[in-house]
């Protein structure tokens, strides 16, 4: 694989880096040779002070606090991997949705990638080069309106920040790009499927069937892995996608429908 793809002697941001596909795109990166900085809400036990920064991104001052460890303990950036995103809004459609909760959806989901792109792309275009990976979802085209209105919602204005984004710094050789998954079967999800299954009574196996179904079924039979995300992010962070920019791409074993 190194033959292939090798990201020696890059400097990457990469949040939300501790758990599911975040933390397998940080053991990519790392065995590709990259020099990896990653961020979460605290520090987990087996991570590296020098190479992890405690922080909330949510706000403008954890936005802040990261950047300024990218440029002290990096010295710079080339790539940025935006892998922040969930939802903890309640279910009940929309007018279950107070401000409080969309305001949560965007300052999780939207700002963070504006507050670090801000903070951090100049430098990019100064140095002439830069990735920057917008991790966004196909729930802004599959949006389930009982629970992920606020969440689509928000992913959808990541989606096109992220198209606008291209068109001004591309010229500048800084390619950007959006990485939307479908269903990841990471820790989280299988306790949603053991809780899904306990209440349906069946196994977990048939709590996978039930989020399945609620997205109107996945061709390929299952969900993506974190790996088969942090594949893809590897991949157009290289040189190998060097003339990829603007660009999405779908990992969903064929969710969406549509062409």
């Amino acid at each position: 694989m190194s033959d292939f793809l090798n990201l020696s002697g890059k400097r990457a941001l990469i949040t939300s880096g501790t758990k599911g596909a975040g933390a397998a795109t940080v053991d990519l990166f790392r065995k590709l040779g990259a020099r990896v900085l990653t961020t979460a809400r605290s520090f987990p036990a087996n991570s590296s002070a020098e190479l992890f920064v405690a922080a909330d991104l949510s706000t403008s001052e954890g936005c802040f606090t990261v950047a300024e460890a990218v440029r002290g303990k990096l010295g710079g950036v080339d790539i940025i991997v935006h892998m922040l995103g969930g939802s903890s809004s309640p279910a009940g459609g929309f007018s279950a949705l107070g401000d409080s909760d969309w305001h949560k959806e965007l300052d999780l989901n939207l700002f963070p990638a504006v507050r670090l792109d801000r903070e951090l792309i100049p430098g990019m275009i100064a140095q002439g080069s830069g990735v920057v990976i917008h991790v966004s979802s196909i729930q802004r085209l599959l949006p389930l309106p009982e629970a992920t209105t606020a969440y689509a919602a928000a992913k959808a204005a990541l989606s096109t920040y992220s198209k606008s984004l291209s068109k001004e710094v591309s010229p500048k050789g800084v390619r950007v790009v959006r990485v939307s998954p479908g269903w990841i079967e990471t820790e989280a999800s299988v306790k949603l499927a053991r809780r899904l299954a306990d209440e349906a009574g069946t196994d977990v196996e048939g709590g996978k069937k039930i989020i399945m179904d609620s997205l109107g079924g996945i061709p390929l039979g299952r969900p993506s892995s974190p790996a088969e995300i942090a594949n893809l992010v590897a991949f157009l962070s290289s040189d190998r996608a060097s003339s990829i920019t603007g660009a999405e791409y779908v990992v969903d074993g064929g969710t969406v429908p549509t062409v």
